[in-house]
């Protein structure tokens, strides 16, 4: 996942599990030139949000290895991981890099979305531990999902 990697370089090129906010926007600003400081901050904020760092008074902490990610030499990360995923895009994600092909996955997440009546996020959540995927972080995301279609 490229959210992953790009979340991952600046540890892997510090040596460390932690580093202070403003050092984790040089490493993706000026070191790589992979986004400018702005940008370099909203990808905390959105790796935040997905669970991948952890802010506290003493900077930001990587809540995965970063030694087992690897930055391939050529990889530019896209712009689109600025934006903030929807649940059913993250459970994607975790089965593609199980090794799932992406058009088998959201065509049995369709079909199981029509088959009980879920939302497309829950339907993803559901396949995926059937699956043996571990995606316990996003069961409370598709279950606010459901109940905002039941409110609305």
């Amino acid at each position: 996942m490229s959210l992953r990697v790009a979340v991952a370089a600046p540890f892997i090129q510090n040596g460390t599990r932690r580093l202070e906010e403003n050092e984790f926007v040089v490493a993706l600003s000026l070191d790589r030139d992979w986004f400018s400081p702005d940008q370099a901050k909203r990808l905390i904020d959105v790796a935040t949000g997905e669970g991948l760092l952890e802010r506290g008074d003493d900077g930001l902490a990587v809540t995965f290895d970063p030694g087992e990610v690897t930055v391939p030499e050529s990889f530019v990360p896209d712009e689109d991981l600025l934006r903030e995923r929807s649940a059913f895009e993250r459970v994607l994600d975790s089965l593609v890099a199980e090794g799932m092909e992406k058009h088998e996955a959201v065509g049995a997440i369709n079909a199981l979305q029509g088959e009980l009546g879920l939302t497309i996020e829950a339907a993803a959540v559901v396949y995926a531990r059937r699956e043996g995927i571990g995606v316990e972080d996003l069961a409370p995301t598709a279950r606010e999902a459901v109940l905002d279609t039941e409110d609305g």
